[in-house]
C-alpha cells in the first residue's frame, strides 16, 4: 500500500508492495529491454503478506522503475529514507540502492548511465565482487554527485536487511543497517560540498636553497678496503666431468655459487644534516572560491523514488520503502523488519533441519542396503 503525505505523520511515501503495486509504479521506456520486477516472498519467510516485495527477475539487465508522491522540501526537518534489501541470489555484481528524485522527473524516461536522470540522493548497498561491497551515500549538489569519503560496508549474505539514511537539518547524517548505526558524521567533513576554506598561496614557493633532508652521509665514514667482493664465485668443489670434450663442449668453467664474502653495495652511515631547516610548509590564504552554505542538507523538491540499477545475477527483493521525517514511523519500519527477519530465519532453520534429517536418513538407508547385500552373499566355504 502506498500513502500520500499525511500532515500529522509526515509520511511522504510508504510502500509495502501489497496488491496493486504495479499501478503505483512506472516502468521507464528509455530503453526497450529493461529487466522486469515481479512479486516475491523469497524462499524463506514467515508471514507471506509481510514478506512480499518486488524481485529483479532477469539476469544481466538494467532496471528502471519509479513511483511518484506529493512534492515536498526537507527544509528545517529530518529526512529519513528506509527500505529492505534481500540478495537471495547470492549476488555477485549489482546494485541494491534507491534514488530519490525531484518531482520534475519524467518517469517514462528515467535512466542511468550516460546522461543519467538527475537525482537528489542515492542510497543503499552496491556489490561487485568481494572487493566492492559498500553502502552508497551520494548527494547531488550544484550539478555534481558527491559520494561519501567514508567506506561503509554493506551486508553481502542472502538474508533481508534494513537500510536507513537519516539527514538532519544541522547538516549531519547517519546510516543504519538493521536498526543499528554503522556510520555518521558531518556533511561538511565527509563530502566535498564546498571548496576548501584555505588554499596554498600561489605567489609562494619553496626557496631554492631550502634544505629538507633530515640526514646526510657521514663524510668521515669510509668504505673498508676489503668491502668490494664479487657477488658470486666459482664453486671450489666443482670438478670437470670426465666425459667433457673441450673441442666439442668448449672450455670448461666451474659453476658459480653465492660468494659468502659478498657484502652488497656499501653505503655510508647517515648523520643528522646540520643544514636541515625542517619540512617546508606552503603558506596558505583564504580561498576566494569558498562560499559557506548553511543548508547543505536541504532540497527544495522531492517527488519521485526509483530503482535505477544494473544486476548481473537477478533475484534481489526490495520491500517496505519509506520516506518520512518521523522517527516513530522509522521505528515502526524497524519493528516490521524484525518480524520479517525472525520469520525468515525460523523458516530457513526449519528447512535446513529438514534437509539434514533427510540426508541422515538417506545415509542410514544406504548403510542398511549395504549390510543386506553383505548378508545375502554366500560364504566362500559354502560354494
Amino acid at each position: 500500500m502506498v500513502l500520500a503525505a499525511v500532515a500529522f505523520a509526515n509520511v511522504h511515501f510508504k510502500e509495502d508492495f501489497s496488491s496493486g503495486w504495479e499501478s503505483r509504479w512506472v516502468q521507464s521506456k528509455h530503453k526497450s529491454d529493461y529487466g522486469k520486477f515481479v512479486s516475491s516472498t523469497g524462499k524463506y519467510f514467515g508471514d507471506a503478506s509481510e514478506a512480499t516485495g518486488i524481485k529483479t527477475s532477469e539476469d544481466a539487465k538494467n532496471y528502471a522503475l519509479s513511483a511518484r508522491f506529493d512534492s515536498f522540501s526537507n527544509e528545517g526537518k529530518k529526512l529519513i529514507i528506509q527500505f529492505t534489501v534481500k540478495h537471495e541470489q547470492n549476488i555477485d555484481c549489482g546494485g541494491g540502492y534507491v534514488k530519490v528524485f525531484p518531482s520534475t522527473v519524467d518517469q517514462k524516461d528515467l535512466h542511468g548511465g550516460e546522461g543519467e536522470t538527475p537525482y537528489n540522493i542515492m542510497f543503499g548497498p552496491d556489490i561487485c565482487g568481494p572487493g566492492h561491497r559498500k553502502v552508497h551515500v551520494i548527494f547531488a549538489y550544484k550539478g555534481n554527485n558527491l559520494l561519501t569519503k567514508k567506506t561503509i560496508a554493506c551486508k553481502a549474505d542472502e538474508l533481508t536487511h534494513l537500510y536507513t539514511l537519516i539527514v538532519n537539518p544541522d547538516n549531519t547524517y547517519e546510516v543504519e543497517i538493521d536498526d543499528a548505526k554503522v556510520e555518521s558524521g558531518s556533511l561538511y567533513e565527509d563530502f566535498d560540498f564546498l571548496a576548501p576554506k584555505k588554499i596554498n598561496d600561489p605567489s609562494q614557493s619553496k626557496p631554492k636553497d631550502w634544505v629538507d633532508e633530515k640526514t646526510v652521509a657521514d663524510p668521515e665514514d669510509k668504505k673498508p678496503g676489503d668491502w668490494d667482493q664479487p657477488e658470486t664465485i666459482a664453486d671450489p668443489d666443482a670438478k670437470k666431468p670426465e666425459d667433457w670434450d673441450d673441442e666439442m663442449d668448449g672450455s670448461w668453467e666451474p659453476p658459480q655459487i653465492p660468494n659468502p664474502a659478498y657484502k652488497g653495495e656499501w653505503k655510508a652511515r647517515q648523520i643528522p644534516n646540520p643544514a636541515y631547516k625542517g619540512e617546508w610548509v606552503h603558506p596558505q590564504i583564504d580561498n576566494p572560491d569558498y562560499v559557506h552554505d548553511a543548508t547543505l542538507y536541504k532540497y527544495a523538491d522531492f517527488g519521485v523514488i526509483g530503482f535505477d540499477l544494473w544486476q548481473v545475477k537477478a533475484g534481489t527483493i526490495f520491500d517496505n520503502v519509506l520516506i518520512t521525517d518521523s522517527e516513530e514511523e522509522a521505528a515502526a519500519g524497524a519493528a516490521t523488519f524484525k518480524k520479517i527477519s525472525e520469520g525468515e530465519n525460523a523458516a530457513k532453520a526449519a528447512e535446513e533441519k529438514k534437509e539434514a534429517e533427510k540426508k541422515a536418513q538417506e545415509a542410514s538407508d544406504s548403510n542398511t542396503d549395504d549390510e543386506d547385500e553383505d548378508e545375502s552373499e554366500p560364504a566362500k566355504d559354502e560354494l
